[in-house]
């Protein structure tokens, strides 16, 4: 299935029992919202969590962000009560590791569903969990989950996660789905989350997800069109577009031979630079 294309360069969690956070995510610059539910909220607060993403849902004021529930749990019947009384964009479920988690979500949930890929077994299943159902929009990389249950270690390379990382990406990209990469924990150290972003881009990943605005306008850099990507894009679909006027199947253009594969994507990333312009 062939999705809308949609920037979702950065996807900031922001608690659900935390108003003042929900208030704020209004102005911030993030693609999209996760309303969190989960690990973000101690357990006595769920409840006042789910109010207060009612609430805040119902005012509006979000614009043109793309806004996901993220439930406690797969089978937590209040959370998903309350993502199907809300005008939101999908539902994400944390360590899905079957398809069936999918098919009993869909039965009662009208939004589409997201899943988080957090666990050996979810990594391990992650093709089966994609072909699961049509409502699926995509997979979230949960790195630090995943990492625990590999007893690896956090490195700056994040050597010890690429295997996993790279079955997400080919298993959503074979069923047509988005994918986003993990959380980047030390606040503090923008360069290595900057590391971590081109490493994303380089594997593939659509965006990634947030625990805190400061790291907003690094992910939208650096998962969106650069200025000269753009620049190539156009030159290249030109290119072609004239090649094909004198019946030829392969072009050079910058000194690159062109075939229609690369044009595909040159036309992706335009109409990806043309939606971010008008967001």
């Amino acid at each position: 299935m062939t999705q809308p294309i949609r920037p979702r360069r950065s996807m900031l969690y922001v608690p659900g029992d935390k108003p003042r956070a929900l208030e704020k995510a209004r102005t911030l610059a993030c693609d999209a919202i996760i309303f969190d539910l989960e690990d973000a909220v101690a357990p006595e607060n769920k409840a006042q969590a789910r109010e207060a993403i009612a609430e805040a849902v119902s005012a509006g004021g979000y614009a043109t962000r793309e806004l996901i529930l993220r439930v406690s749990a797969p089978d937590n019947a209040d959370d998903l009560a309350l993502a199907a009384a809300l005008p939101i964009h999908g539902v994400l479920l944390p360590k899905v590791e079957t398809p069936a988690t999918i098919t009993s979500v869909a039965s009662t949930c009208p939004h589409p569903i997201w899943c988080m890929i957090e666990t050996p077994l979810g990594v391990l299943r992650a093709s089966e969990i994609a072909a699961a159902s049509d409502r699926l929009a995509g997979f979230v990389a949960g790195t630090n989950d995943l990492t625990k249950d590999l007893r690896a270690r956090h490195t700056p390379s994040r050597t010890p996660l690429l295997t996993a990382l790279s079955l997400m990406v080919l298993a959503a990209r074979a069923y047509g789905l988005a994918v986003i990469d993990g959380v980047h924990l030390d606040l503090d150290d923008l360069a290595g989350f900057e590391a971590a972003c081109r490493q994303g881009v380089e594997l593939g990943f659509d965006g990634k997800s947030l625990v805190h605005p400061n790291s907003i306008d690094i992910a939208n850099r650096m998962f969106g069109p650069a200025p000269e990507e753009i620049a190539q894009a156009r030159r290249i679909v030109a290119g072609w577009a004239e090649a094909r006027t004198q019946g030829l199947g392969v072009a050079r253009i910058d000194g690159a031979m062109v075939e229609q594969l690369h044009v595909d994507a040159a036309e992706r990333l335009l109409a990806l630079a043309d939606v971010i312009a008008r967001t």
